[in-house]
């Protein structure tokens, strides 16, 4: 087994929100032909916790990605590209004589699919090590997903070491759920695994459709009852609206109206959306409607992250104010506030 140590003492990036996670090479079709069809294709990085890192960098917001990647060209790629972005990668180690996750996107009229090719990539290898470096990194907030611990017993408690160190210096976790059923054996594993981690964090997202199927909870109210413990539970349920559940009770903000051209994405943006929102002190509904508005650019863009054509402070300012919404459309830089 390779080493995974970070140099020590590792780079400190203090009051950074951490996005650790395993991002991959993604191939698609350059000119939107079905993948057996095209003749180019593009590279680029994607990853859940890499995608939420570089739209909170988008949005200002000090962030960085910490993960594995192969000690090979697509590594190399992988993280110039997630920098170029304005994400610190100080904390991604190259691995010697492991290699670069990768999946293919084969584009669709009914829906993109999606061709894995991860399986003992050096992501898996991440373990109570690399949790410990990159908590002693000094993260001002942490972000997690539940596709981390799907990808190996190392990783899952990797996932653990840093949500136990994190609680320990008072450093909020986040985590979207993010159940990804082909990387489980099986409903059940998954239902647990990722129903104690996110008991175990200050924050949650999560979909009303996949807490039905991990579960079996219909209504947001539901996944409430039966995720009590986080400070704060954001249920997403599509195209409807967003609820979410804190100390001060519960909140409901409808979704936006907006033409889906690639669905991909759209749950990192709006996590991404939120965080920043909650960082600069807005109260839930704003953090839902800034979540909302991250959304709307990933979900009419064929890129993952979206295409963040808005000053960023026109977002917030738009997430703040609660007139006409949902009836307008995601700000563009030719729409300004009214």
């Amino acid at each position: 087994m390779s080493d995974i140590a970070l140099p020590w003492p590792p780079t400190r990036l203090d009051g950074a929100v951490v996005c650790v996670g395993e991002t991959m090479a993604q191939v698609v079709p350059s000119d939107g032909q079905r993948l057996h069809e095209a003749a180019q294709y593009a590279i680029g990085p994607a990853g859940a916790e890499s995608n939420v890192a570089i739209s909170l960098a988008r949005l200002g917001t000090h962030a960085a990605w910490a993960g594995l990647i192969g000690n090979d060209p697509l590594g190399i790629r992988l993280r110039r590209d997630v920098e170029r972005y304005g994400v610190s990668t100080d904390l991604v180690r190259a691995m010697p004589g492991e290699r670069t996750g990768v999946f293919v996107k084969d584009p669709a009229p009914g829906g993109s699919e999606v061709y894995y090719y991860r399986f003992g990539s050096a992501s898996t290898l991440m373990d109570d090590r690399f949790a410990e470096a990159v908590m002693a990194s000094g993260p001002g907030w942490v972000h997690l997903t539940g596709v981390t611990p799907a990808l190996s017993s190392s990783c899952a408690q990797a996932v653990r070491r840093i949500v136990a160190m994190a609680h320990d210096a008072s450093v909020p976790v986040s985590f979207d759920a993010n159940h990804r059923p082909p990387l489980w054996p099986d409903t059940d594993t998954a239902a647990h695994v990722i129903g104690e981690i996110a008991a175990s964090c200050d924050v949650v997202f999560v979909g009303r459709d996949e807490a039905e199927a991990l579960w079996g909870t219909r209504t947001a109210d539901a996944v409430r009852e039966h995720l009590p413990q986080p400070g704060v539970l954001v249920v997403k349920d599509g195209s409807v609206e967003c609820v979410s559940f804190d100390r001060e009770g519960r909140t409901v903000v409808p979704a936006l109206p907006v033409e889906v051209v690639e669905p991909v994405g759209a749950g990192d943006a709006f996590a991404a959306g939120w965080i920043h929102a909650r960082l600069h002190g807005m109260e839930a509904a704003g953090c839902l409607r800034l979540g909302h508005l991250m959304a709307g650019f990933a979900l009419t863009s064929h890129s993952d992250v979206g295409d963040l054509s808005t000053d960023p402070a026109l977002l917030v300012a738009r997430a703040a104010d609660s007139r006409d919404w949902p009836t307008s459309a995601p700000l563009t830089a030719a729409r300004p506030l009214r």
